[in-house]
């Protein structure tokens, strides 16, 4: 990588300058390479001479000057460096050669060189586990939801871009408190209204039972009536908890499809149970002090993990989520995910039965050794080196309780490659909580969704009214269709924001087409592609995939400023991966499509001398294939046209 071959260069120059002034051993300064604010002072800088300043005795200046004559006496870092120099109080600012760069990383018709550069930088890369999605099978999926597929979606294309093996999961809580409370209101309301789908039906039930609970406590014993029959299976709630969750499950599948969203396999948490995965899990944590059964106080009879450290400020709140077993004997979530965790990660030597549950997509399922033995086996599942669970911050403890209980049966190595993605929940602005009835009277900034309370913002009906503003804002049919756009402008949307951030979801601010959106990209690819189509057939460039690496002219400062933001998408790829961070590639991409506008309207690109036109031609290529692996990681078309 670029960024790496000057860093390490210039820490050698560093050590051997070290060297030169009389110290032994390795110099005790790490160099930091930056890339500046403005770029006037180069494409890179450090202010290693002044880190270094009082361990060489010599002001940071002198430093600098060392540093730069030894760059200057090994060939300028292998002659990617055109030039350095040395700014008071002491900085080094790093020129790039770009008639270098462009044979090294700018391969003819586009992007070789970095396909080639990101597969490179993990070649050593292990078998990832992702988990995300995993949303309740009882009712209709909204918007929050959403940001969790998106995130765990791009998280997958990011690390597969990058050279890693990765597995997709969505795990379904067919046995917890959602769907038993859908099956209660099933059996126990009467709904009369009409649904076109029967996950649209099941988020009015469970809505509407949730308010007769308020109304009825003693209703809520017919949920543990019917927890314990699931769990047990092989009765009349259990087959009908395994109908209803299933037929949900194929509308989300189907759903997140439609946005890119594929997964390997699903895992039900039934199969974790009936399957003895938990008993097996349950033995092994015996053996270990820190799981214990409390014989007295409110907990008296559970089965609980033991905390070494609670997190601060909330051992009230989830003191119950260190139960694993209650005193009734029902199995709470975090329970079930430890033995699935064993699981993803190869440790409790037994493995799922399987059958398929569509096209490219396998299930685990309870089978028969006859019903097995006809079904052929599929690749692998689970065998992990590394996991990620994307899920909302609210889950940071259950989360923490699964590493300890890894830890506590002495799988370190495990629990330190288990990672959580956390990231903020969706909440509605207040206008949109105005338009679904919400009292928005108190003022507050956001409204929280709650499927308790029938509150949110299903994702069809979102697409439907986000397809609308589309269709009825764009001046041509040309390309994609509106609702592609429109899942497009959503998904990007959902993107964009740093993982921590409350996304607070404006129905505005959505259907926005201007700005830093998924339609913005998509016209900036439209537009490049549109170009090089031109010139194509004008013969100017005979054809992008066909043009020679040209010479670089002087470059004009909208040139020079897009050259230097294509030389950092592997360094941002690098990033984004290392940090697990959809949002480092949503600006990216969108800060190439900005520089790209400016190039366009400053620089005539099919005007001019022939050398000129055929380098802002090649640059145009290498904007459309960079700007393309952008959107193909963040899930977004490349449209030929718009």
């Amino acid at each position: 990588m670029l960024k790496e071959t000057i860093k390490s260069q210039l820490q050698q120059a560093v050590q051997q300058c070290w060297i030169d002034c009389g110290n032994d051993g390795e110099c005790p300064y790490e160099v930091m390479l930056e890339q500046p604010a403005h770029e006037k002072h180069g494409e890179y800088a450090t202010n290693a001479a002044m880190k270094l300043a009082k361990a060489f005795r010599k002001p940071p200046v002198a430093i600098a000057e060392m540093i730069k004559a030894k760059l200057e006496a090994d060939g300028l870092i292998e002659g990617l460096i055109a030039r350095v120099e040395v700014v008071p109080p002491g900085f080094l600012n790093l020129y790039l050669n770009w008639n270098e760069w462009m044979k090294r990383y700018g391969g003819a018709g586009g992007t070789v060189g970095y396909r080639a550069e990101g597969a490179k930088s993990s070649a050593h890369a292990k078998k990832v586990l992702i988990e995300h999605t995993s949303i309740n099978p009882n009712k209709s999926a909204h918007i929050g939801h959403l940001r969790n597929s998106c995130i765990g979606d791009t998280l997958v294309r990011l690390l597969r871009k990058t050279g890693h093996q990765v597995e997709v999961h969505n795990y379904i809580d067919d046995l917890g408190n959602q769907l038993a409370d859908t099956l209660v209101g099933i059996q126990q309301t009467n709904m009369q209204s009409r649904h076109r789908r029967f996950g649209d039906f099941c988020w009015d039930v469970y809505a509407t039972i949730n308010k007769q609970y308020a109304i009825d406590p003693e209703l809520q014993h017919e949920r543990t009536k019917v927890l314990h029959a699931i769990e047990a299976g092989d009765n009349n709630t259990a087959w009908l908890g395994s109908l209803v969750a299933e037929r949900i499950v194929r509308e989300h599948v189907e759903e997140m499809g439609s946005f890119g969203i594929d997964y390997d396999l699903l895992v039900w948490e039934s199969s974790i149970v009936r399957e003895g995965f938990w008993a097996k899990a349950f033995e092994l944590l015996k053996q270990t002090e820190a799981f214990q059964q409390e014989q007295e106080g409110r907990l008296a009879g559970c089965w609980v993990l033991k905390q070494e450290e609670t997190i601060s400020g909330q051992e009230s709140e989830h003191s119950q989520d260190k139960v694993l077993v209650r005193s009734n004997g029902i199995l709470t979530y975090t329970a079930k995910d430890i033995a699935y965790h064993l699981w993803k990660f190869g440790l409790l030597k037994q493995d799922f039965s399987y059958k398929p549950f569509e096209a490219g997509l396998w299930t685990t399922a309870t089978l028969d050794a006859a019903e097995a033995g006809r079904l052929e086996k599929p690749t692998s599942f689970g065998q992990a080196d590394m996991v990620i669970n994307v899920i909302d911050y609210r889950q940071e403890y259950p989360q923490l309780m699964v590493k300890q209980a890894l830890q506590a049966l002495g799988y370190e190595e495990q629990a330190e490659a288990l990672h959580h993605v956390s990231y903020g929940v969706v909440s509605l602005s207040p206008k949109s909580a105005s338009e679904l009835g919400i009292d928005t009277s108190d003022g507050k900034a956001s409204y929280a969704m709650s499927g308790r309370q029938g509150i949110g913002i299903k994702i069809k009906d979102l697409v439907s009214r986000v397809e609308q503003v589309i269709e009825a804002s764009r001046p041509s049919k040309e390309g994609l269709s509106s609702r592609m756009i429109a899942i497009a402008s959503i998904r990007y949307y959902l993107l964009r924001f740093n993982l921590q951030t409350e996304v607070v979801f404006d129905m505005d601010q959505a259907t926005e087409i201007s700005g830093n959106t998924g339609v913005y990209l998509l016209y900036a690819y439209a537009r490049a592609n549109r170009v090089l189509n031109k010139a194509a057939a004008e013969g100017a460039g005979k054809g992008e995939n066909t043009f020679a690496l040209p010479a670089i002219p002087e470059l004009a400062p909208a040139e020079h400023s897009l050259l230097t933001h294509l030389s950092r998408w592997p360094e941002t790829l690098a990033l984004a991966s290392k940090e697990l961070s959809p949002n480092v590639l949503c600006q990216y991409a969108f800060e190439l499509a900005t520089r790209f506008s400016n190039f366009y309207a400053a620089c005539p690109i099919l005007k001019g001398e022939q050398e000129l036109v055929t380098f802002r031609l090649w640059l145009t290529a290498q904007i459309k294939h960079t700007l393309g692996e952008a959107l193909e990681i963040l899930g977004l078309p490349t449209p030929e046209a718009m």
